[in-house]
């Protein structure tokens, strides 16, 4: 399968089963649109048609470099993943290797978008998770890690530094086990910040691998979608805590989050206010909310969110490698290396690898699911208990999803977030289609701004 596009000037042609991807001239690109199912001597006629200013000696010398990629499979490559992904979803070991704890089913703020309801997911009770709970699942994550030495834990909430005293004592165990167990803990935090002060800044950047601060651009946007549980606005209590904490880390291992809704759907203002903030590391999504919500994405608005991206691509473009420049989460991709091919195929691991615990010690598949009974996988003291819905987690890679199965974006995104399929189509085999549209976008600029900072270093060299 050959994707092809155009983005900021550059012809890119995307060979997705071998990831290879290839920046051509116009002429190449015509010809390899018709490549397939057609004779050499009809493409040479039809491009030859197209260009009549080329001879048709060059073009068939365009033909055979285009054949030459065919035969070293980096054009064309056909799918061998298919009927082996089956097999593989079914025979793999479930190991754990994360955990995200919900360290508080509470909240001082009030964001209009929160999925999960101001901490208390889908009706549950405010609580905070006791350390006897947190170190049960500590110990099962240790006990269902099989050979894995990484193990990852995420304090999440609602906000998790209204418990801060459980979340020391819980890093502070798991270090305690770390030599006898083999493991090696990396913990992070993701918070709101209006809580944060020094000593807490000091022990995550002692202790925790990665930081999360949420915040969702310019001040007006974050006021009207997170203020306070009193309806205060927040913006201005959280950013020179932020900015410090940022510095305090050289600006690495952490990012500041924010969410876009329909009330800012020129969210590319918002990254590049953060930008100029200071910040380096940042993550700007879209709200994943009921089409009934007033700040829900529709499909009208979809071509603008894309103009947004290109955008905001552009101007990361024209700040690379100057002292403004930045990394924007979704257009991180690894062209070279990341995880094998199955990884890739099968997800985030959610409902298997990676899970949710409540604060009463309850298992998940992940942190969207918590509240929703149908998805109760067991609890930290005794396992796993429905093992049929893990079975079903197991297999859901984008072979399973049928709109996945022949997408582009495949290898890149591992078929999405399966809360938001499971959301929006009553499916964790279904899909969210507004998402898909925009992570296909995200991967294709993307893909453009490693072959545009691939040229601009080579010009330099």
């Amino acid at each position: 399968m050959v994707h092809q596009y155009k983005n900021n000037g550059y012809n890119i042609v995307l060979d997705v089963q071998s990831g290879a991807i290839h920046v051509v001239d116009d002429v190449t690109y015509d010809l390899i649109a018709i490549f397939e199912n057609n004779t050499k001597e009809d493409v040479v006629a039809k491009i030859h048609d197209k260009y009549s200013d080329i001879e048709t000696s060059e073009i068939e010398e365009i033909y055979d470099e285009v054949q030459e990629l065919v035969d070293a499979e980096v054009l064309f490559t056909p799918d061998i993943y298919e009927e082996k992904i089956e097999d593989f979803s079914k025979r793999r070991p479930t190991v754990v290797k994360a955990l995200c704890l919900h360290i508080a089913h509470d909240c001082n703020l009030a964001c209009k978008y929160c999925f999960a309801d101001e901490g208390t997911y889908n009706g549950q009770k405010r609580e905070l998770m006791p350390f006897e709970v947190g170190k049960q699942a500590l110990d099962f994550l240790i006990e269902n890690s099989g050979n894995r030495q990484n193990l990852e834990v995420d304090f999440f909430g609602g906000e998790p530094t209204l418990n801060w005293q459980v979340v020391k004592d819980l890093v502070e165990y798991g270090r305690s086990r770390e030599a006898e167990s083999g493991k090696k803990f990396r913990f992070t935090l993701t918070t709101n910040g209006v809580l944060l002060n020094d000593e807490m800044m000091e022990f995550a950047n002692k202790e925790m691998h990665n930081v999360v601060l949420s915040v969702d651009g310019r001040r007006e946007i974050h006021n009207l979608m997170r203020p306070s549980r009193g309806g205060q606005d927040t913006y201005d209590r959280i950013m020179p805590k932020f900015k410090k904490f940022a510095e305090s880390r050289n600006q690495m291992n952490y990012y500041v989050r924010g969410t876009f809704t329909r009330n800012n759907l020129d969210f590319a203002e918002d990254v590049i206010s953060l930008a100029n903030e200071g910040f380096k590391q940042i993550s700007v999504e879209p709200v994943v909310a009921p089409p009934e919500a007033d700040y829900s994405i529709r499909e009208e608005d979809v071509p603008v969110i894309l103009e947004q991206y290109d955008k905001l691509a552009k101007e990361m473009l024209r700040r690379y490698k100057t002292d403004e420049d930045f990394n924007f989460f979704h257009f991180m991709i690894d062209l070279e290396g990341g995880p094998c091919v199955y990884k890739r195929l099968s997800g985030c691991g959610s409902g298997t690898e990676y899970m949710a615990v409540t604060p009463q010690g309850d298992l998940y598949p992940c942190h969207q699911f918590v509240g929703n009974e149908e998805f109760l996988m067991g609890n930290v003291w005794d396992g796993i208990k429905n093992t049929e819905l893990q079975g079903k987690f197991k297999c859901a890679n984008v072979y399973a999803k049928p709109e996945c199965k022949n997408c582009f974006a495949r290898f890149y995104c591992s078929g999405g977030c399966q809360a938001n399929a499971y959301n929006f189509s009553g499916d964790i085999l279904g899909n969210y289609r507004i998402g898909c549209e925009l992570q296909k976008k995200r991967i294709e600029c993307a893909i453009m701004l490693k072959a545009a900072e691939e040229e601009i270093d080579s010009e330099r060299d």
